[in-house]
């Protein structure tokens, strides 16, 4: 009989790697506290873009998102044939803007590694960057063009990726309620207890636990430095040539989705758990919104919502298997890059679910790494 897998947490995550574990074989069990993707997820936007997101150096994180970015047109084809559901997946290409010339100086070392690295990028100015983008403020100098980045529609690979799960034999349980025991057993095997479902047992766990995976640490007697840091996003009716590319500025981003909605985000602050929406975060965002898009001023916002994204003390995923618990594997911290780095985690985590010594790319992102510095 195929092994057993628990996936602790229900966001794109958990999901992600359900569907991989599924396609291998494994019988699957999801479980989510809450409504599936309603926290970090449900708070994206949606956004693969690996070279806008990482501009200081080719490191081991930049890496494992490129490698993500590289592995989605497959894996989102394969979703979407699965799940018989539209992902809206769009390869609009992005532009990082600048109003000042001393901005651009730093620009041109990491066009150069990002070019080596398979970005394309260039960097445009005047009537080029007007017949890219003409919402753009005139006050804008120029625009670093990367046509490699895409973006997609993060409620609906949520969807698509829960209904693909349900049609491979997936049992999904949402709403479960908190978190009780997660008890190892000796010989092999772990047992869950969740506040509003029975005690589920299985061969494996994976935890996919977002913000919530620091609650953990007494079961799985590790350090886990997870906090949530609450995203607070915007959107704004629109047509589809009032912005063609992802706008990346230094205050803030812009994407314009097929279903006639520029969502703004991200005003990030730290709230505990509290996935509230406030007047001041969505004041910044407008604010941006019309200094670098005049055509947003006075436009009303459309949509308000935040979710909580869960990040760790050095920003790093927590990726790979769990000291001393052989039947544990952790998925978690993703904080703002959980729908870029789903597929390439789906993958490591359902290699070492196959038995595969982990990967010289997740190093770097061991849910270990925490626990050596705290013994020090």
């Amino acid at each position: 009989m195929p092994q057993s897998v628990i996936m602790l947490g229900g966001g794109i995550i958990g999901l992600s790697c359900a569907f991989e574990a599924a396609l291998r074989g494994y019988r699957v069990i999801v479980l989510e506290a809450g409504n599936f993707g309603g926290q970090a997820s449900g708070a994206a936007a949606g956004m693969l873009a690996p070279y806008s997101e990482n501009t200081d150096q080719p490191d081991a994180f930049f890496r494992l998102c490129l490698q993500s970015l590289n592995l989605y047109k497959p894996w989102v084809e394969k979703v979407e044939a699965y799940s018989g559901m539209s992902t809206d997946w769009v390869r609009s290409g992005s532009l990082n803007v600048f109003r000042h010339e001393a901005d651009l100086f730093p620009l041109w070392s990491r066009i150069r590694w990002h070019n080596e690295w398979g970005a394309k990028a260039e960097l445009v100015e005047g009537a080029a960057l007007r017949e890219l983008e003409p919402g753009l403020s005139h006050e804008i100098t120029a625009a670093l063009y990367c046509p490699e980045e895409s973006h997609i529609y993060a409620p609906g690979l949520v969807a698509a990726l829960e209904t693909a799960c349900r049609k491979l034999g997936v049992k999904l349980y949402d709403y479960a309620g908190e978190l009780l025991d997660l008890a190892f057993h000796e010989a092999s095997g772990v047992t869950v207890r969740m506040a509003g479902i029975p005690a589920i047992s299985a061969d494996r766990i994976v935890i996919c636990s977002g913000a919530w995976s620091g609650a953990l640490e007494r079961w799985l007697n590790i350090s886990l430095p997870i906090h949530p840091i609450r995203g607070q996003i915007c959107s704004y009716e629109s047509m589809p040539d009032d912005l063609r590319h992802m706008i990346f500025s230094s205050q803030a981003y812009w994407v314009n989705k097929p279903m006639g909605r520029i969502v703004c985000g991200a005003s990030e602050d730290v709230a505990g758990f509290d996935s509230s929406v406030t007047d001041r975060g969505i004041e910044r965002l407008i604010r941006a919104s019309e200094r670098w898009l005049p055509h947003l001023t006075d436009k009303n916002t459309a949509h308000r919502w935040a979710g909580l994204r869960p990040a760790t003390m050095d920003g790093l995923p927590l990726i790979g298997s769990v000291e001393g618990k052989p039947s544990a594997i952790m998925a978690s911290g993703h904080y703002r890059n959980g729908i870029l780095l789903s597929p390439v985690t789906a993958m490591l985590a359902c290699d070492l679910l196959d038995g595969r010594t982990e990967s010289s790319l997740i190093t770097a992102f061991s849910p270990n790494r925490f626990t050596a510095l705290r013994s020090v």
